[in-house]
């Protein structure tokens, strides 16, 4: 899901407190840190949510196998997670994460923790079941329950024949400042990379509403480019806004056309809509949208046209690797 509002708030406070600034990243993109050429454009369109339910899973193969994207993410807790398991053991090839997941945000559709609530009560609301939002979480849990989570669910996806290319956050809890430090030590502890930005930031500073995200990051993504993770330039978290379907079409050509130089992670909610998704939640018609966007020829046109690059994961961790290797 988008980062939170809340969060992107509270990151904020965190890097100005750093004092860290942008002038220390260098100068390089990390598409050339990890072998492309200057100028290089690549893309990871990801698809968050799978998992989650049936239409999340049909969305996240349709969107994979017939179009652009290039990535997804699972979220463990959740009870269609078996099914899509079941496709990956037949498709090892495809680029899966876990979708770190310590909210339940809908009304009538939730999940609890993998750990179990004796575990980590701090996580878990009177329902049983994981809170709705970011700051009830962080009202309640702490960095000890959330860590354990975190790791109950990586655990849960090998246990299941899942290798996680990646790791990243559902609604951007990781992210906040009581959580983030958990968030990089079990990547880094794990060797799994994670979703981490430290380049040019054209679009997720706007997201936070200042420049000021760009202290933070970079401190982030150097700790954990030196843990031998790989780290992207940029992320989307919210490609197109417009009503229409061509509006948005027209909304995500002009963001692949504005795109600078580097790795870009563009995160998609995809969906084949049926009337069973409507009872988890109303933003069907839009995840609808974003699965025909991602398989729709003009934008796959365009994007071979521009010479943008489709890159996963999994491709930047073996980069990363061997930048790592070279440089001992």
């Amino acid at each position: 899901m988008l980062l939170n509002r809340f969060c992107r708030i509270l990151l904020v406070i965190f890097m100005i407190s750093t004092g860290f600034t942008a002038k220390d990243a260098g100068a390089q993109t990390f598409a050339e840190r990890l072998g492309w050429p200057e100028g290089t454009r690549a893309v990871i369109f990801h698809v968050d949510d799978a998992g989650m339910s049936h239409n999340s899973n049909m969305g996240a193969i349709k969107a994979i196998e017939d179009g652009v994207a290039t990535s997804t993410s699972i979220m463990m807790p959740c009870p269609w997670v078996p099914e899509l398991s079941a496709y990956l053991k037949e498709h090892p090839q495809v680029d899966a994460g876990v979708h770190l997941t310590l909210t339940a945000e809908w009304k009538k559709y939730r999940w609890g923790p993998v750990a179990g609530k004796p575990a980590v009560p701090g996580l878990v609301d009177l329902e049983g079941c994981l809170w709705h939002g970011v700051q009830d979480v962080a009202a309640h849990a702490t960095a000890d329950e959330v860590e354990t989570e975190m790791l109950a669910q990586i655990d849960k996806a090998l246990a299941m024949g899942i290798k996680p290319t990646h790791l990243d956050s559902h609604m951007g809890t990781c992210f906040h400042p009581l959580y983030l430090e958990r968030y990089v030590k079990v990547g880094i502890e794990k060797q799994i990379p994670i979703l981490m930005m430290g380049g040019h930031m054209q679009h997720i500073s706007a997201e936070a509403e200042a420049a000021a995200l760009k202290p933070m990051v970079y401190l982030i993504a150097n700790r954990v480019w030196n843990a031998g993770l790989p780290v992207i330039d940029d992320l989307v978290t919210s490609p197109t806004s417009a009503d229409s379907y061509e509006g948005r079409k027209e909304q995500l050509i002009k963001l692949l056309d504005e795109m600078k130089p580097g790795i870009t992670e563009i995160i998609v909610h995809c969906t084949v809509q049926t009337e069973n998704f409507s009872h988890i939640s109303g933003s069907g018609p839009v995840r609808e949208a974003e699965t025909r966007l991602m398989t729709d020829p003009d934008v796959k046109k365009f994007i071979e046209n521009e010479g943008i690059i489709l890159t996963t994961w999994r491709e930047l961790h073996q980069r990363r690797r061997r930048v790592k290797n070279e440089s001992e």
